[in-house]
């Protein structure tokens, strides 16, 4: 793409340029805006999405909503599905046959150890409302109807011309970065040039939106998420989206054999859902439908100088499970405050490429989990490759919320540590999620994690040990980095209490005297079992290899 390059009083400049206004793009501005960066955000539809989909969020996803202050809006807007959980499998939704593969996400509440919060189902198009809301108030310049026309990069950032499709005007934008969350068929991506690795194309489906009154009575008080119906002659997803007269059915769908999307007419679509259903008497109202392809690839690179890719531009995933949106989401997450410090002038330009060091071998394992899930469930439409054996089932937990970061902004990890591990366990080893311990702070009740969004966090010892404490102070002001410092304890010097007598030493895997440096997307960046000689030496060195400051 070539754009006049020249500048004029009509270019508008702006500190991150992002493409692309769904989940991701979306999730990008309001962590931005959390952050105080200014940006703009350009998408080519008219609005947010008018179509249920992508309705999992998980439990790392609703910990970022909770610190960005959206979670409330969330769950209210997730309220009519609140009491789905489970997952079911059937021939038949008539009668009482079938296996759940799962009857509740969080059985016995044990998630509450792990977490100050739980999955949510919010669709897509109940989702993204809540977030441009936030965004919005937060002061994003977020352009929908907007179209990204052209770009061209060079060492001090990106000009970008844009068109309103409203009026047909077009105007020059520039960023110091432009953040592309345009989809998985990315034209930032294809410009740059930028491959995919991976299987590719796994299958194809029709999703159908309808209305059936009837439909309810036949589901009864089963509250799943989905139900995979293996009928034979008519496999597919059911969704509901009220529990009451309006549903999603993912129809199998075969271009490989030369099935057009035409092909699926309302008499079509309507015969094949009361045939999965079992029921050939209940009322169909089709009221829409798209195809969608479901693909296993991850971009061989996240940047390209001062461009930077996030979701499904460098990542496209099985939907089973929702890892997708979620994977997104969190690398918006993880990118936003890397953004915020290199703007800032408080981390280097390197700090950009752990961006794709950390979030690119996540991507790998989260598609290749999403693929095996498909199987497991029999999701209408994917048949594993011929002789494929079977994968090793980790929980989902190990995967959307033990995924760690061995190599990156962080200090003291073993670059051969695998990034989903076998068993879940967040003791504050550095490259992992750090811990969740509920503390009182300023006399208030509040999880550890949400503490840790707008600056780096030192928690340290306050048994007698003020090294640390009194090193992050010094050097918050020497090296203008946002860095707070908490001690914890229970003295009159601790600005954090643990509650019911827990131990954060125990729980974060030091002893006394020792350090925990948090950054602000939550992950442990560096940790000290206890105290040291020079406290000051050893933690500035640490914040220059994190922050990519040398």
């Amino acid at each position: 793409m070539n754009v006049r390059a020249d500048q004029d009083d009509r270019t508008e400049e702006v500190p991150v340029l992002i493409v692309g206004g769904s989940l991701v793009g979306l999730s990008t501005s309001l962590f931005l805006g959390r952050l105080g960066v200014r940006h703009t955000l350009v998408e080519r539809h008219s609005g947010t999405s008018i179509h249920p989909r992508g309705r999992g969020n998980n439990v790392r996803t609703m910990e970022l909503f909770r610190v960005a202050g959206v979670e409330p809006g969330i769950h209210e807007a997730a309220a009519t599905l609140a009491d789905n959980h489970g997952i079911l499998q059937t021939p038949t939704l008539v009668g009482d046959a079938g296996e759940w593969l799962f009857k509740e996400i969080d059985p016995g509440n044990r998630l509450a150890r792990f977490s100050p919060t739980t999955w949510c189902l919010c669709s897509q198009n109940d989702l993204e409302p809540v977030l441009l809301q936030h965004a919005a108030k937060l002061g994003g310049d977020l352009r929908y109807h907007t179209e990204l026309m052209s770009f061209e990069a060079d060492g001090d950032g990106v000009t970008a011309v844009v068109k309103s499709r409203d009026t047909g005007e077009h105007s020059t934008i520039r960023a110091d970065y432009l953040v592309a969350a345009d989809g998985p068929r990315s034209p930032v991506r294809e410009q740059l040039g930028i491959g995919q690795s991976g299987p590719g194309e796994l299958f194809h489906n029709i999703s159908i939106t309808f209305r059936s009154r009837r439909l309810a009575d036949v589901v009864g008080d089963r509250r799943f998420i989905v139900c995979y119906l293996t009928n034979p002659d008519a496999d597919g997803a059911l969704l509901p989206v009220d529990n009451r007269e309006n549903w999603v059915f993912h129809a199998p769908w075969h271009p490989e054999h030369g099935e057009t999307t035409e092909e699926f007419t309302d008499e079509r679509c309507a015969e094949h859902i009361r045939r999965a259903v079992g029921d050939m008497d209940i009322d169909v109202e089709i009221t829409g439908k798209a195809p969608w392809h479901a693909a296993q690839r991850v971009a061989r690179s996240y940047r390209s100088g001062r461009i930077l890719l996030a979701g499904d531009s460098v990542h496209e995933m099985s939907p089973t499970g929702a890892f997708g949106s979620n994977t997104g989401i969190q690398d918006a997450h993880n990118l936003a405050w890397k953004l915020a410090a290199v703007l800032g002038g408080w981390g280097g330009d390197g700090l950009l490429d752990s961006y794709e060091a950390e979030r690119r071998p996540v991507a790998e394992e989260t598609s290749a989990r999403a693929a095996d899930r498909s199987a497991e469930h029999s999701h209408p439409g994917f048949a594993p490759p011929p002789g494929a054996g079977a994968a090793p089932k980790r929980g989902l937990l190990n995967v959307s919320l033990g995924y760690r970061y061995p190599q990156g902004a962080v200090v003291g990890t073993d670059p051969a540590t695998p990034v989903v591990p076998e068993d879940l366990t967040l003791a504050g080893e550095p490259g992992t999620r750090a811990p969740h311990q509920w503390v009182r702070h300023e006399g208030e009740r509040v999880s550890t994690l949400d503490l840790y969004e707008r600056s780096l966090v030192l928690l340290s010892d306050a048994d007698g040990h003020d090294g640390w404490h009194t090193a992050a102070i010094r050097l918050a002001e020497e090296m203008t980095v946002p860095l707070v410092s908490y001690r914890v304890g229970t003295g009159p010097g601790c600005e954090l209490t643990p509650e019911d007598g827990s131990d954060w030493r125990d729980i974060h895997g030091t002893a006394h005297g020792g350090a925990v440096l948090v950054r602000p997307d939550g992950f442990v960046a560096w940790r000290s079992p206890g105290p040291v000689e020079d406290a000051e030496s050893t933690l500035r060195q640490v914040l220059t290899t994190v922050l990519a400051l040398g």
